[in-house]
């Protein structure tokens, strides 16, 4: 958690009073009394509308969805100035520099877990009993792993929690900053991000897949969640339990993807929508809409399957 986070200093071009602090950044929907949120889609009217949060950063055109009691820091453009507020507390955070604290793994801190060589393990790690490392493996600062774990050989784990009876197999890249930015005319302003990557009990994900920590909110993945080769997720996407995603598959990002829900191989879901529950989606498929729950789609622009064979019979 952040502490006291002066609001003159991180928005000096508006009416703030020197003794007003804010304790955190949180989005709308986990904001409480003592944080500021951001509001810059209209998707999020709900989350607005009954948000805890004191103060938003908003444009003027999305302030009427917001309770009358919160304070409107009101802007032209709302992840640009939001991205300015993160990199004044959090300066780093924007690239992923090598943890300066890796270590060679000691068999005298970790006891009851098997690893293997050239393990290399930041501060503040932890690891449960029963848990296999495999090698040539980076644990980097402030990871938490479970009980009875397996993780493979050439795995890079950083700003991630993982819980119990979880596979992660080989080549696999977890906790990474996501792809976000600010296109600006001559250079790029880069998005910092500061969340995690938050995996459930008993998921598997198989090898060489790429799973983006958060940038205000976290990446998350439910539990008995089953994930193939090659599938990247990008940041602040939520998946649900017991899902069945196959290789291949790409999510962009803060997309929600409900419980028990079934992706055919790369197939894409773009970003900022939600999938229900028990959804099947047809591999190749590209979701480009929200799907509501107990539906089959397939193709793209996805549509359900009758659409699909009606869309595609005469061809």
């Amino acid at each position: 958690m952040l502490e006291n986070l002066n609001l003159k200093k991180l928005f000096p071009s508006q009416n703030f009073k020197e003794t007003e602090f804010v304790k955190n950044i949180r989005p709308l929907a986990k904001a409480t009394h003592n944080d500021l949120t951001f509001f810059d889609n209209l998707k999020y009217k709900n989350h607005a509308m009954s948000t805890k949060a004191p103060i938003c950063i908003t444009t003027k055109s999305l302030e009427k969805f917001l309770p009358q009691k919160v304070k409107k820091i009101l802007v032209d453009n709302v992840l640009y100035e939001l991205a300015k507020a993160l990199k004044n507390i959090f300066p780093d955070a924007d690239i992923d520099f090598p943890d300066n604290t890796l270590k060679p793994i000691s068999e005298k801190k970790f006891e009851n877990i098997v690893f293997g060589k050239n393990i290399l393990v930041g501060e503040n790690v932890k690891i449960g009993k029963n848990t296999l490392i495999g090698n040539n493996t980076i644990i980097e600062k402030n990871v938490s792993i479970g009980n009875d774990c397996v993780i493979g050989n050439n795995v890079v784990l950083k700003s991630c929690l993982i819980g119990n009876n979880v596979v992660i197999q080989n080549n696999c890249c977890i906790g990474s900053k996501g792809f976000g930015f600010i296109p600006m005319k001559d250079k790029n302003f880069k998005f910092p991000h500061i969340g995690k990557v938050l995996i459930n009990d008993n998921v598997e994900i198989a090898c060489g897949c790429t799973i983006d920590r958060g940038s205000v909110d976290d990446t998350e993945i439910g539990k008995n969640t089953y994930i193939d080769n090659q599938v990247h997720i990008a940041h602040n996407v939520k998946i649900g339990s017991s899902c069945m995603i196959a290789g291949q598959v790409g999510f962009a990002g803060s997309s929600t993807i409900g419980n028990n829900v079934s992706i055919g191989g790369q197939a894409g879901i773009s970003g900022h929508l939600k999938i229900g529950n028990n959804v099947k989606i047809g591999g190749g498929s590209g979701v480009i809409k929200d799907i509501e729950d107990n539906q089959i789609v397939m193709g793209y622009p996805a549509t359900s399957v009758k659409n699909f064979i009606k869309r595609n019979k005469n061809k």
